[in-house]
């Protein structure tokens, strides 16, 4: 069957999952646009000859929308994401699942009422390849269990309407749900800290931060979040195991040896750096729609990475203290 998508938010990022759904993988067709702002959404429905609705609620009331994709601005997330479990339409949400972990509750307790999973959160670096194999060997045991986990996100920069607070809520965000994913367990604790600001940044803007965190067995994880890098896009993580070490490498696939040096090309976005694990990720999602299956990660793990980052604003504001964690039991719904 093709599965019928209804894309809400018709952004950057929503453009580029119309892209990737029409022209590159298989099993799914956008057939509704919604935006507030409606010509943006008929600008991007039209010449799919896709309908366009001014609310995601029309999108998702209509009977001709069989799942839904959610690429909107993370504060107005959840009540489209509930709107959509309470339709019984599988949804796939851009992270973060919420802004703040009470909105994130009230969609697990959504979900929990309609009695099936029905939410994947859009943690695509799960689905990168060398973060995976990071895993595999942590899981093979071959080197030791985890200690330490050493993550940098650096952006070449960023705009001007872009916050502190986003540094934790949609930056940092990925780092903590990479390192719950990599190390199967919870966060427990988290701190941030705030070195020299540098010079590239908006004046409103505290950069570089460095997120500090440890998780349940005591593995110390650290983030440095550097949004006005200038050089390109960054991302890089070390695992340190007991007898050895795995770290992300270059993702670009030559090397140029010349008389200034050897020297290979640098990412400048996150769709770049992360084409091929986007693809894998949509992909794996609209087959298993097809199927009447959830796949992919859980409204839990869009939780437990919002109540990191809670925490970790917390710490922010509070002159860089640590912050305990507060949890829910995790409710045998999502075991």
């Amino acid at each position: 069957m093709t599965v019928r998508i209804g894309l809400i938010g018709a952004g950057g990022m929503g453009r580029a999952h119309v892209d990737r759904i029409t022209n590159e993988l298989s099993g799914g067709k956008i057939v509704a646009v919604a935006d507030i702002n409606l010509e943006g959404a008929k600008a991007v429905a039209e010449p799919l000859g896709a309908k366009a609705y001014g609310t995601g609620a029309e999108l998702i009331a209509d009977p001709e929308v069989d799942a839904v994709l959610i690429a909107t601005f993370g504060k107005v997330h959840a009540p489209d994401v509930i709107t959509a479990v309470e339709a019984g339409k599988y949804v796939l949400c851009e992270k973060p699942l919420a802004t703040t972990g009470e909105d994130c509750l009230r969609i697990l307790e959504a979900e929990q009422k309609a009695g099936k999973q029905l939410v994947t959160v859009g943690f695509m670096r799960r689905f990168d390849k060398g973060y995976n194999e990071m895993r595999d060997l942590l899981n093979s045991g071959d080197l030791g269990y985890a200690t330490l986990v050493h993550n940098r996100h650096r952006n070449p920069t960023v705009p001007e309407g872009y916050t502190t607070r986003n540094m934790i809520d949609d930056t940092a965000i990925h780092e903590i749900d990479t390192c719950r994913y990599l190390l199967g367990e919870e966060i427990t604790s988290v701190r941030v800290d705030t070195p020299r600001a540098t010079s590239h940044r908006f004046e409103h803007l505290q950069d570089p931060l460095v997120l500090v965190a440890k998780t349940e067995s005591g593995v110390l994880i650290d983030d440095e979040v550097n949004v006005n890098i200038q050089f390109g896009y960054s991302i890089e993580c070390e695992l340190v195991m007991e007898a050895g070490t795995a770290r992300l490498s270059d993702q670009e696939h030559s090397i140029v040896r010349d008389s200034s040096g050897e020297h290979h090309a640098i990412c400048r976005s996150h769709v770049d750096r992360f084409h091929d694990a986007f693809n894998a990720e949509f992909q794996q999602w609209i087959r298993a729609v097809a199927r009447d299956e959830h796949a992919g990660s859980t409204s839990w793990d869009g939780y437990a990475a919002t109540v990191v980052v809670d925490a970790a604003i917390e710490s922010l504001e509070n002159g860089g203290k640590e912050v305990k964690i507060e949890m829910i039991d995790k409710p045998a719904f999502y075991a």
